[in-house]
C-alpha cells in the first residue's frame, strides 16, 4: 500500500519535473525579441539551469542520505516553484540567469533521488511510466505556453501557470512525507533502506567496470534530447518559415513522441530487456533524423521530430534502471548522480554549442549534429555492455 501510494506521488513529481524542461525552448521565439538580445542566448540559459543540476546531482548522495528522499523531492520542489515565479515576473536577460539557478539547483537532487528509488524498489516498467509522465509534463509545458501566446498574452504567463502547478505539487509532497518513512524494498535482492549503500569516492567510482563508458552515454543522450527539445521551435522557424506560435507546437509534438514512447515501453519491458530497448530507441532516433534531413519540407520534418521523440523513450529510463544491475544496488545510489551530472553536463554544453555553430552555419545543421552525438552514444552503449558482461564472467 506505501509503495503504491509513493508511485503514485513519484509519477505526479515527475509532470512536475518535465513541466518546466520544454518551456524556455517553445517560449523562446518571442522571449529574445521582446528583452532585446540574440536568439542564441538561450543556451545560456539554459546552460544556467543544467549547471545548477549538475551541482546539485553530484552532491545529491550526501544531501539524499542525510535528509532523505521524500524530504530531498520536496525541497526541491519548492525551489523550482519560486524559480518559475520569478521567470513569470523577469521582464530582462539578466533575470532570467538569476532565476535559472534556483531552477536547475532544484532538479538535480529530486532527479537522481527518485530515480534511484525507482531504480531499486520497482521493476522496469514502472521506470518507463514514471519517465511517461516526465513526458507527460514536458509535452504539457510547450501547449500551456502555446495557449497563452495564441491568444495574446506574455510568456510570463505560461512561465507563472506552471509555477501555480508546482506550489500545488509542494502540498502534497508535504501532507505524504511520512509515508517515504514507511517505504520498504520489493525483494530481498535490493536494499534495506537508503542508508544502506555504500560511499564511494569519485576517483574510485570512474574505475569501477564500464563506468566511463556509462556516464558518456548518459551525456550523449541528454545532448540530443536537449538540443532537439531547446531548438526545434527555432529550427521550425528558420529553416521552414513557419509561426513562432506554430513552432511551440513542433516542440509540444517531440516531447509527444517521447511521453507516447514511454508509455509503450513500460510494455514492451515485459518482453524486451533494457539493452533490447535501448538498442530500439538508438534505431528510431537514426530512423527520425534521417526524415529531418529529407529535403521535402514541413510535413517529413515533424514526423522525423516524432519518430525522435518515440526513439529518446526507452533510452534513459532503460539505462537508468540498469544501473544497479550494471554496478551493484550498494553502489547505485553513488553513481545515479553521477550519471545524472554527466547528463546534464551534455544538456548544459551541447545546445548551447549547437546555438553558436548554427548561427554561422545554419539551423539546417540540426540533424547533422544529433546524428553525430547518436553514433557516439552507440559506441559507448555497447563499450558498457561488454565489460560489465566481462566483469559478471569473472565473478561467476
Amino acid at each position: 500500500m506505501v509503495l503504491t501510494v509513493l508511485l503514485i506521488i513519484i509519477y505526479i513529481s515527475f509532470i512536475s519535473l518535465g513541466l518546466p524542461d520544454s518551456l524556455l525552448g517553445s517560449a523562446w521565439p518571442s522571449m529574445y525579441p521582446s528583452m532585446g538580445v540574440p536568439i542564441s542566448y538561450a543556451g545560456i540559459v539554459s546552460m544556467i539551469i543544467a549547471g545548477g543540476t549538475i551541482i546539485s546531482s553530484l552532491f545529491s548522495d550526501k544531501v539524499i542520505r542525510k535528509l532523505g528522499t521524500g524530504l530531498v523531492t520536496c525541497i526541491s520542489v519548492l525551489m523550482t516553484a519560486a524559480a518559475l515565479l520569478g521567470f513569470s515576473i523577469s521582464n530582462k536577460f539578466f533575470e532570467l540567469c538569476l532565476f535559472a539557478v534556483p531552477l536547475g539547483l532544484g532538479a538535480g537532487s529530486v532527479d537522481a533521488a527518485l530515480n534511484n528509488f525507482v531504480a531499486l524498489k520497482y521493476k522496469a516498467k514502472h521506470m518507463s511510466w514514471l519517465h511517461c509522465f516526465w513526458g507527460v509534463g514536458a509535452m504539457t509545458g510547450p501547449i500551456i505556453m502555446s495557449y497563452c501566446l495564441e491568444r495574446g498574452a506574455i510568456f510570463q504567463l505560461g512561465y507563472r501557470i506552471v509555477a501555480i502547478i508546482q506550489f500545488s505539487l509542494v502540498l502534497i509532497l508535504v501532507i505524504t512525507l511520512p509515508f517515504w518513512k514507511k517505504a520498504v524494498p520489493v525483494n530481498n535482492a535490493q536494499l534495506n533502506s537508503e542508508q544502506e549503500h555504500k560511499v564511494i569516492s569519485k576517483k574510485e567510482l570512474l574505475k569501477m567496470p564500464g563506468a566511463k563508458p556509462a556516464l558518456i552515454a548518459f551525456f550523449c543522450y541528454c545532448s540530443i534530447e536537449g538540443t532537439t527539445g531547446l531548438w526545434g521551435s527555432s529550427f521550425a522557424v528558420m529553416t521552414q518559415g513557419i509561426s513562432v506560435e506554430t513552432a511551440a507546437k513542433w516542440a509540444s509534438l517531440f516531447y509527444f513522441g517521447i511521453t507516447f514512447g514511454r508509455f509503450l515501453s513500460g510494455f514492451i519491458t515485459l518482453k524486451l530487456s533494457n539493452r533490447q530497448m535501448i538498442r530500439l530507441g538508438e534505431a528510431l532516433i537514426a530512423a527520425g533524423i534521417i526524415f529531418i534531413m529529407l529535403p521535402f519540407g514541413q510535413v517529413t520534418s515533424l514526423i522525423g521530430f516524432v519518430i525522435t521523440g518515440i526513439g529518446c523513450a526507452p533510452i534513459y529510463p532503460s539505462m537508468l534502471h540498469e544501473t544497479p544491475m550494471n554496478f551493484g544496488a550498494e553502489y547505485s545510489q553513488s553513481i545515479m548522480g553521477v550519471q545524472m551530472a554527466c547528463a546534464y553536463i551534455g544538456s548544459t554544453f551541447m545546445p548551447p554549442l549547437f546555438g553558436i555553430l548554427a548561427s554561422h552555419i545554419g539551423y539546417s545543421l540540426l540533424p547533422f549534429y544529433t546524428g553525430s552525438i547518436l553514433v557516439l552514444m552507440f559506441i559507448m552503449v555497447e563499450m558498457l555492455n561488454k565489460r560489465v558482461d566481462a566483469r559478471n564472467r569473472l565473478l561467476s
